[in-house]
């Protein structure tokens, strides 16, 4: 049996990260992430990326591909995602995309095709291939906010994240699109006394929490994902992989 592949989207800060690593130890899978910002080099706490710990357990990939000021489109990322995809089954393991970047989610389960321009000629919701089973994290947008307002405060807890800004700001421009999409900005503003760090940790928040608003109605659309608490979510899946084999 070709093993399916086990899709997990949701908002950022939902959790579903943790989940996918809970769920690759249990049914022995390996995880590619389907997110825009953990792509960067660099770019590790501000991105919330999986630590070191985590990778050392479960095999990840979709991480680290390009540097900040580097261009990765979504045909690139599909053409990547299906390679490791076919590279983990002939593992004998279990495939697990987890992330929020809903376009790079669609190519993949929908099976965008791509013109000589690398540009999508169907971007219709169709039927999702067979061998994907979809899954998404449920929170109410009061429960998001909350998770991502302590998230924000944890990250700026974390000394990392400073060191990790002076070195970005070294090497790469404020007007590229990766810089000025992560909490980064509002961490050098706090570093050049613009703002405390109070206001930072409120600002980043907010952005975070208009990012998680745009995710959600990116994924509404899709009436073919199945929604469960976090709570409830592997033992739904690990039900509906037993019920296959």
């Amino acid at each position: 049996m070709v093993k399916p592949v086990i899709v997990i989207v949701g908002p950022t800060a939902s959790g579903k990260t943790g989940a996918a690593i809970a769920l690759a130890l249990e049914i022995d899978g390996e995880i590619i992430c389907a997110d825009s910002r953990t792509i960067y080099r660099g770019m590790d706490v501000g991105t919330a990326k999986p630590s070191m710990e985590e990778r050392k357990n479960i095999v990840h990939f979709g991480l680290d591909l390009v540097n900040p000021d580097e261009r990765f489109t979504v045909y690139e990322w599909k053409k990547y995602a299906e390679q490791k995809i076919y590279e983990i089954r002939m593992r004998g393991k279990y495939p697990i995309v987890v992330g929020g970047t809903g376009l790079y989610i669609d190519a993949l389960i929908y099976d965008y095709q791509f013109n000589q321009e690398r540009k999508s000629d169907q971007l219709d919701r169709k039927e999702i291939g067979e061998d994907f089973l979809v899954y998404g994290v449920q929170w109410s947008s009061e429960e998001i906010r909350e998770r991502i307002k302590l998230r924000e405060q944890q990250m700026f807890e974390n000394e990392e994240l400073v060191l990790e800004t002076v070195k970005l700001a070294k090497r790469f421009d404020w007007s590229l699109q990766s810089m000025r999409s992560n909490i980064y900005q509002f961490v050098w503003r706090m570093l050049n006394k613009e703002i405390t760090k109070e206001e930072a940790v409120t600002l980043g928040a907010y952005d975070d929490y208009h990012l998680a608003k745009r995710q959600m109605t990116w994924f509404k659309r899709n009436k073919q994902i199945r929604w469960c608490r976090l709570k409830d979510l592997n033992a739904e899946i690990i039900k509906d992989v037993k019920s296959l084999e």
